[in-house]
């Protein structure tokens, strides 16, 4: 079966009404994943219904055609279960996809990720927690991944976008359409950039029962989910509960008792989250994960001996296998720049000239110590300490 027709007979069963990932997965693998072999099987199985015997005999021409217009184009990927570098952590996850529409870089996939997620109308404060966190955990080395919504999750994409890290979107429709539609500046980002992620096939419009099913994946692809900023019905307490039954660790900032923003996280932590004040907490409790996830994967991919991994996918899963706790050379850097604040105000501008860092380097540092009550930001752009000792974001 040359590329062509293996596409289109993915895109066939993929759409096949009632038989859903577990369905198809479990005939692939009867099939030693031979999809030909899998529409052959269905077509005379006699247990599917109506309109899944209407589709195999007769499936939707213009419908396949626009599928097939979609995967010729550069950047678009539909990655299979069968394929070698299909992510090895959605393979244990309840009901794992049977492929995944990406636009962008699929190789991202095979990154150790964070999930940062939070309130759609989040607060000042919130975003500010959501941009430090995500600078913090992508100089680890983490790729950040959410659900491109608004408020937090869209800080958590912008960060990562603008300080050159990678990010991940998941999203609940098809892969050629944006939801909310204010945000197709930033869908354009990620997948120039980044990766958009969706099990959902092109033209599959939003869905309110579509979100929770991305709330999976978000949770399944990350190592650990943070929820920044909750009420009490977010749709990230979603994500955090599918985090915890799939076994992920799931972090949780605590917030006033007069937020109401608050008052998610505040439950999660009651019912067993990890309270965390620093991303230091995060990387320290994922360090060991993170390798682990390398060590497997470079394994997975060397015994593929090649076969269809791209080169973005190889590269990755030797990039994967970095030691996360090497990041804790960055206290030196913290250090300095507390060594060089001194006890006086001190402008951003001479902060650079005395550490030799660049501006945006120490805004982001600056900006991690003041949310960890160590500095405060003055009028002119300057800076002052408020006491204690500096300890690594």
């Amino acid at each position: 079966m040359n590329d062509m027709h293996e596409w289109r007979a993915w895109m066939i069963a993929l759409r096949t009404p009632g038989l859903g990932p577990g369905g198809l997965r479990e005939r692939l693998s009867a099939a030693n994943g031979n999809i030909g072999l899998v529409l052959a099987d269905l077509g005379r199985h006699p247990s599917l219904g109506a309109p899944a015997r209407a589709w195999l005999q007769r499936p939707d021409e213009a419908r396949i055609a626009d599928d097939m217009r979609w995967l010729s184009q550069p950047s678009h990927r539909l990655l299979r279960c069968t394929d070698a570098d299909f992510p090895p952590q959605l393979e244990h996850i309840p009901q794992p996809p049977a492929a995944l529409f990406v636009v962008g870089d699929a190789g991202l996939l095979l990154y150790p990720q964070v999930a940062i997620v939070g309130a759609r109308n989040a607060s000042t404060g919130g975003l500010a927690h959501a941009r430090a966190f995500t600078l913090a955990l992508a100089q680890a080395g983490f790729a950040i991944t959410s659900g491109m919504a608004d408020g937090i999750d869209g800080a958590a994409h912008l960060a990562a976008l603008d300080n050159g890290a990678q990010t991940l979107a998941v999203i609940g429709t098809g892969p050629d359409r944006v939801y909310p539609r204010k945000h197709h500046a930033l869908a354009r980002r990620i997948a120039a950039s980044g990766a958009l992620i969706s099990e959902f096939p092109p033209g599959t419009a939003a869905r309110a029962d579509h979100f929770p099913r991305r709330n999976r994946l978000i949770a399944g692809l990350s190592l650990g989910t943070l929820v920044v900023e909750a009420g009490l019905q977010s749709g990230s307490l979603i994500t955090a509960r599918l985090a915890a039954e799939q076994g992920r660790e799931v972090f949780a900032l605590p917030g006033s008792i007069h937020n109401p923003l608050a008052h998610g996280c505040h439950r999660l932590i009651r019912d067993g989250a990890r309270l965390v004040e620093t991303a230091a907490e995060i990387i320290e409790t994922l360090a060991s994960a993170a390798r682990m996830l390398g060590a497997d994967l470079a394994e997975r991919l060397a015994q593929s001996g090649g076969g269809n991994v791209n080169e973005a996918a190889v590269e990755t899963g030797t990039k994967v296998g970095f030691d996360i706790e090497a990041s804790a050379g960055k206290d030196v850097e913290y250090r300095r720049l507390w060594s060089e604040l001194g006890h006086e105000p001190a402008t951003l501008d001479e902060l650079a000239q005395r550490t030799g860092q660049p501006a945006a380097v120490l805004s982001s540092m600056l900006l991690m110590l003041e949310l960890e009550a160590k500095v405060e930001s003055l009028p002119g752009n300057r800076y002052q300490r408020l006491g204690g000792s500096v300890v690594s974001g």
